[in-house]
């Protein structure tokens, strides 16, 4: 089937997709979850050959980790499903009522934003999460995975299709596109596809954005920042950047860049290299950050890079000012971190730093759906409009006015025979009128 039947096909079903009770939403779940369990040596046997070719083409090694999908990584997706299945459905729920006039009701009620076509890197973990978030938001889904994962991502989609087609979720609901020719198909459905997520370069994302009238929600780079104040308890510091930096370091939200208070630079940067070494991370840093400890000179494009691999680039600053100025300037708007037991500073880095993720205290590794407590994620925003940070299931909603009236018309109001209330009230929308 061609991308344009599939395009089609994905639209009907995302119709009856919209309407679903939870029940056989979560059965659905269930089935898939089982699926994947029971199928699991088929699913490793397939990352198995992905990754082979893959070190035989000579991939990154970053993009090596992603790609790998053991039993680990499906056990870990697996949860992820049994928690989404724990959360309420988010369909059909009224976000606010207003009665306009006696008799005369408005109500603004979620429903899901259709078919959504979503383009991402070389995890196939993520094909599950994006699979089994749409569906239990009630979208259609087109995936396009990188072509290093095709095996993984074949088996996967399979299992998920079938599965959901047994207990009766609409055939078509979701599609798995294959070539690059695909995706240029895919971005000039805009009568099909609602919504485009892709998930990869800035280069990348910037082309989906320049070649498709579809709107585009995502990130590009993740060039996250921790901000060890000159009020930082230093032990505190040390675990959270080096947890920040190496618990998974091929991954969107993991610190490319460290800030450093020159009061506190003497005493906390040997001792966050003794620890960095043990873990053989690279370390490059500013003039300062080389007067103190013995690195190579950071550069400004060192400033600007998502290493997604064992290198962290350091630079001391004069004051929380300049700390948040840089990040403002060179970061990707996704996560940052301060460490401080300063109030004040706190508030003020907290509230400055324009990111969709801002921390106190505690790793930028925690920028996460899952983590977040919304089942999965289909990924990160850095957007500014309708959906920001960890995209979960609210991400993947939009709304419609309901206005219920009882042979009310605009003419009355014009010629002031009726006059509009427009009160708020705690009410629910039924479908039952």
């Amino acid at each position: 089937m061609n991308i344009q039947d599939m395009a089609v096909e994905a639209k009907k079903a995302s119709i009856k997709l919209g309407i679903i009770n939870s029940e056989l939403k979560n059965k659905a779940l269930e089935e898939i979850a089982k699926a994947l369990e029971s199928r699991k040596e088929e699913i490793v046997m397939a990352n198995k050959e992905d990754l082979k070719v893959s070190e035989k083409e000579n991939l990154a090694k970053p993009l090596l980790k992603r790609l790998k999908f053991d039993e680990s990584k499906i056990e870990d997706v697996i949860q992820g499903i049994k928690s989404l299945i724990n959360l309420p459905d988010p369909v059909n729920k009224t976000l606010a009522a207003t009665e306009l006039d006696e008799g005369l009701e408005l109500y603004r009620v979620s429903c899901p934003i259709g078919v959504i076509g979503v383009i991402f890197e070389s995890r196939p973990d993520a094909l599950v999460q994006i699979s089994t978030l749409c569906l239990k938001s009630g979208n259609a889904v087109l995936l396009k995975g990188g072509s290093e994962a095709k095996n993984t991502n074949k088996i996967l989609w399979n299992i998920i299709k079938d599965a959901t087609e047994k207990v009766g979720i609409p055939f078509g609901w979701i599609w798995l596109l294959e070539t690059r020719d695909d995706v240029n198909e895919m971005l000039k459905m805009d009568k099909h596809i609602d919504l485009i997520i892709p998930r990869g370069s800035n280069e990348f994302v910037k082309y989906i954005m320049d070649n498709s009238n579809i709107p585009v929600l995502g990130h590009a780079d993740g060039i996250c920042h921790c901000y060890v104040d000159s009020d930082a308890d230093i032990n505190m510091a040390v675990d959270i950047v080096v947890d920040s930096k190496t618990q998974y370091v091929s991954v969107c939200n993991a610190t490319e860049t460290l800030l450093v208070h020159k009061d506190i630079a003497s005493v906390f940067l040997p001792k966050l290299k003794n620890e960095l070494d043990k873990k053989k991370v690279e370390l490059v840093g500013c003039k300062k950050t080389r007067e103190i400890i013995d690195v190579e000179l950071a550069t400004e494009e060192d400033w600007k890079t998502e290493y997604l691999d064992y290198k962290l680039s350091i630079k001391v600053v004069s004051n929380i000012e300049e700390a948040i100025e840089h990040i403002n300037t060179y970061g990707s708007g996704h996560t940052d971190a301060i460490i401080t037991k300063n109030k004040a500073n706190a508030a003020l880095f907290m509230n400055l730093v324009d990111s969709g993720n801002v921390f106190l205290n505690c790793s930028t590794r925690f920028s996460d759906g899952f983590r977040y407590g919304f089942g999965a994620e289909v990924g990160i925003s850095t957007n500014k409009i309708h959906a920001r940070g960890p995209v979960g299931l609210d991400g993947l909603l939009i709304y419609k006015y309901k206005l219920i009236g009882h042979g009310h018309i605009v003419g009355d109001y014009a010629n002031k025979i009726k006059t509009f209330t427009h009160r708020k009230i705690d009410k629910q929308y039924k479908e039952d009128l």
